[in-house]
C-alpha cells in the first residue's frame, strides 16, 4: 500500500507541474483508486476469513504512512523537481497521517463489507442440515436398535 500511495502522490505532483489549474479530476481519480485498493483488498481478506486481519490492516496503515511519505520525497526528487530533504518533515507528519488514514478507513469499511459477504454464504449449508432427520443421523442409513 505504501508503494501505491507513494507512486500516486508522485504522479499527482508531476501532473500538477504541467497542469497547475486543472488537477481536480485527476486528484479525485487518484484518491478513488487508493480508496478502492484498500477497501477491495481488505474485503477479500474478510471474505476469506484471514486470521488477525484487523490488526494486520492497522499495522499496514501505520507502515504505509511514513513509508509513502519517504517514497514521495524520493520520487519527487527524481522525477519532478529535485526536491530536497527539507520536504521530508512535511511528508513524515501531515502527509504520513493522511496516507495512514487513507489506508485505515477504507480498510475498515472493506473488512465490514467483506464480513457481511462471508456471512451470507453459510445459508446454503443450513439448507442441507435441515434435510437430515431430527435424530441427527443421516437419512438412508438404518439405525441399529
Amino acid at each position: 500500500m505504501a508503494l501505491l500511495h507513494g507512486a500516486a502522490v508522485t504522479v499527482l505532483a508531476k501532473y500538477e507541474v504541467f497542469n497547475p489549474t486543472d488537477k481536480t479530476l485527476f486528484t479525485s481519480l487518484a484518491l478513488a483508486v487508493l480508496v478502492g485498493a484498500a477497501a477491495g483488498w481488505s474485503a477479500v481478506d474478510a471474505w476469506q476469513d484471514k486470521p488477525e486481519r484487523g490488526k494486520n490492516w492497522f499495522i499496514a496503515a501505520l507502515i504505509a504512512g511514513p513509508v509513502s511519505g519517504v517514497l514521495y520525497v524520493i520520487g519527487r526528487a527524481v522525477f519532478v523537481d529535485q526536491t530536497g530533504a527539507s520536504e521530508l518533515g512535511g511528508a513524515l507528519t501531515g502527509g504520513a497521517a493522511f496516507s495512514a488514514l487513507l489506508v485505515l478507513i477504507p480498510a475498515g469499511l472493506g473488512l465490514f463489507v467483506g464480513g457481511l459477504i462471508a456471512k451470507k454464504a453459510p445459508e446454503d449449508d443450513q439448507d442441507e442440515d435441515e434435510a437430515q432427520p431430527a435424530s441427527g443421523k443421516p437419512a438412508g442409513k438404518p439405525s441399529q436398535a
